[in-house]
């Protein structure tokens, strides 16, 4: 789950990290009193969308950014005034851009230097993980590419957790000398927030230096892990389903893992490993998946349907594959909801099937009878080739 800035600013305010004041807006008249209360002359205004690149992003009405510096709460108003209900269209969101219901007013500094700070978790290693550089404000993947060597890495033992040396470490790497104390006090606070809000990821990119002297946390991007929010209900309550992809928000209520791809070729497997050795066959026989979907290891005829409803509703879909293996899964119970979504949906695409494990024969048995325009497969590769043809 992914959170808007504004709402990282109240998790900082929570934690302790220091960051500039800010205040949550959703119309022209909710900015000026915002930029009101703030009582400072020199203002940002930011469009609140869960992408990357917004100050270079470009409105659809021809506005030009989602980031603006402003000197009066007028201005910040009229700001907001060109920002809020129109779409935004940044290199992450993609031609379709994203829509922007609120915008945030806050307070602007001024800026002697900018550093990338973000903590995450390393699966290769199964320990959290701080990513610095000194390259602040920039693409980090951009930087990856032409100056890896900027990049710094510093791994943390989960039951030692963050050690004064490490920060002493970073802050040499950083070359932050008058102002180690107060990064150092800021990372502390966010890596608290990151261990005891079960966040995957928190990045704030950039973090500055100020002219004056002070360390504050700009732009911030969290990501919390799903499986650990039932100990969150008040981070729940900040999830945008807006911001989401209406699939995977549909998915979510039937308890169905779906993720949207680009392709034409729709997936429903049972089990990650095999949706992902689904995908591949696809890929090597010359297709493009539209999804991963995983229905789980029992799923229920109601989920099936679901699924299938969920898969028909993208209009890139022009074919589709089930491939389960039924070692706790049903396989007629897979073959009961893929013929009642295909009568109530009307089918009007390619569907292949290929199904193995528990009851296979009275899966096979129940499709064969539905009367459906269902095509068999015997194996994985039968299933691709099948539904790749089909849908060239």
């Amino acid at each position: 789950m992914n959170i808007h800035e504004y709402q990282a600013k109240e998790l900082f305010d929570r934690f302790q990290v220091p960051s500039p004041k800010g205040k949550v807006a959703s119309s022209p008249k909710e900015a000026l009193d915002a930029a009101k209360w703030l009582d400072v002359k020199n203002l940002v205004v930011k469009a609140q969308v869960h992408a990357g690149g917004r100050g270079k992003g470009v409105f659809k009405n021809g506005f030009k950014g989602g980031v603006h510096l402003v000197d009066s709460a007028e201005a910040a108003r009229d700001v907001a005034g060109q920002m809020l209900g129109q779409v935004l269209v940044t290199k992450q969101t993609g031609e379709e851009g994203r829509f922007v219901r609120k915008v945030m007013i806050a307070e602007s500094v001024t800026i002697s230097r900018e550093l990338y700070l973000a903590i995450l978790m390393d699966r290769e290693s199964c320990q959290p993980v701080i990513v610095v550089s000194t390259e602040g404000g920039m693409d980090i993947e951009e930087v990856a590419e032409k100056t890896p060597e900027k990049i710094l890495r510093e791994y943390i033992n989960p039951l030692a957790g963050l050690q004064a040396y490490q920060v002493r470490k970073i802050c040499h790497n950083l070359d932050l000398n008058t102002n180690a104390r107060q990064f150092g006090r800021l990372l502390h606070s966010l890596y608290k927030l990151f261990i005891e809000c079960d966040c995957s990821m928190v990045e704030i990119n950039p973090v500055v230096v100020t002219t004056d002297d002070h360390v504050y946390a700009l732009d911030a991007k969290f990501n919390f892990d799903d499986n650990a929010l039932y100990r969150h209900p008040e981070i729940s309550a900040m999830r945008d389903k807006d911001e989401e992809d209406p699939r995977e928000v549909a998915a979510a209520e039937y308890d169905l893992n779906y993720i949207g791809l680009d392709g034409n070729i729709a997936c429903l497997v049972n089990g990650a490993g095999l949706a992902m050795a689904t995908m591949d066959i696809i890929k090597h026989f010359g297709g493009d998946p539209a999804n991963f979907l995983d229905v789980g290891g029992g799923a229920s005829k109601e989920q099936v349907t679901a699924a299938f409803k969920i898969i028909l509703g993208d209009p890139n879909v022009k074919g589709i594959l089930i491939n389960i293996f039924g070692g706790i899964m049903d396989c007629n119970i897979i073959a009961e909801g893929v013929i009642a979504a295909a009568k109530e949906t009307g089918l009007p695409i390619p569907l292949v099937v290929r199904l193995e494990g528990n009851n296979v024969e009275m899966g096979k048995a129940t499709l064969a009878a539905s009367g459906l325009n269902i095509v068999s497969a015997d194996d994985m590769s039968d299933a691709a080739k099948k539904i790749v043809a089909a849908v060239q």
